[in-house]
């Protein structure tokens, strides 16, 4: 191991575990490979033999990107670990809503975290599972872990996805794009428009100035298409998986680097807009500890509304829970 890791960068030696190596799972491990987020990955599934052969197809990648260590491992193999990220479950069916897998997912996580915990208690928890925002949640309350060092990938996908699909109305770099997706991953999420920018410039003036405005149809169907999509794509293809592996990846990399990036994960909401005791979307500024700090956004009297029904919907799921600490 000596050998290996003084081929790397003048760096610490990351190491991610992985719990689940299905689409996801094996996905995120291939972005991290790409980005040379990890010296060292640990692939934990139940399916042995097929993880063996993803760990197979994913180190022969490694002598054309970054030096990583990537293996078949046990739960024991999560000692060490920077960041454990749950990306294991049940999958979501056509026409299942996200909060239909509760049940399912809650069940599975109950047996996951003890043996995660056993080995480490020290890692950040980043959940990737649906429903994230109840699982992230549920992965708190369980593992008695500060709130700050258990998150989710809440809306990072999403919020990718609606600066993609605003910077095709405008036929713009998606990167120029400044917009948030916040509240749920899933039905009751809210598009953000108000405080929406190009570069800065605040849509309405940026659409002034170019003779384009978009109108509250636009709008919509953007907001329609975002909402979705994930229901559009496994309908054809049966799982989504590159985006939410970059999504992740994208998570991990500002935790590591320490970057403070702001990202719409799914944390612990500290009573803003009155709201408490739930995991949901906002901008966070994520940093080597995790949740450094939740950012307020200025919402109009239509997205307060819709943010605040975003909560009562989680927190009526939460409380048909019953989340004793493991």
């Amino acid at each position: 191991m000596d050998n290996f890791n003084s081929t790397l960068h003048n760096s610490p030696v990351h190491k991610i575990a992985i719990i689940g190596a299905g689409k996801v799972g094996t996905t995120f491990a291939y972005a991290l490979i790409l980005n040379g987020l990890a010296g060292e990955i640990v692939l934990i599934d139940v399916d042995k033999e097929r993880t063996e052969g993803e760990v197979m197809d994913l180190s022969h990648a490694v002598p054309l990107s970054s030096p990583v260590r990537i293996w078949n491992g046990e739960y024991a193999d999560c000692a060490g670990a920077n960041i454990i990220v749950i990306t294991a479950g049940a999958s979501q069916r056509p026409g299942e809503t996200r909060l239909d897998l509760l049940k399912r997912n809650t069940a599975i996580f109950r047996q996951i975290l003890p043996q995660v915990l056993e080995y480490n208690r020290s890692a950040i928890l980043l959940i990737a599972t649906n429903p994230v925002d109840v699982l992230s949640y549920a992965s708190w309350k369980l593992s008695g872990l500060d709130a700050a060092r258990v998150i989710g990938s809440g809306t990072v996908l999403d919020t990718a996805r609606f600066r993609s699909l605003i910077s095709t109305r405008f036929n713009l770099d998606a990167r120029n794009v400044h917009a948030f997706i916040i509240g749920e991953h899933g039905d009751s999420e809210v598009a953000v428009w108000s405080s929406a920018n190009i570069a800065g410039v605040p849509m309405q003036d940026y659409c002034r100035q170019i003779g384009n405005e978009i109108c509250g149809d636009d709008r919509q169907r953007i907001t329609d298409e975002v909402r979705n999509a994930a229901y559009e794509i496994i309908k054809r293809k049966g799982a989504t998986y590159y985006a939410v592996g970059m999504g992740l990846a994208r998570i991990v990399e500002s935790i590591l680097r320490d970057q403070n990036s702001v990202l719409s994960i799914s944390s612990l909401v500290p009573g803003l807009y009155g709201i408490e005791d739930v995991y949901l979307s906002l901008p966070t500024v994520l940093g080597q500890n995790g949740v450094e700090r939740v950012l307020e956004l200025n919402l109009d009297d239509s997205e307060m509304a819709d943010l605040l029904h975003s909560a009562a919907v989680m927190r009526q799921v939460i409380d048909q829970l019953d989340i004793q600490p493991l």
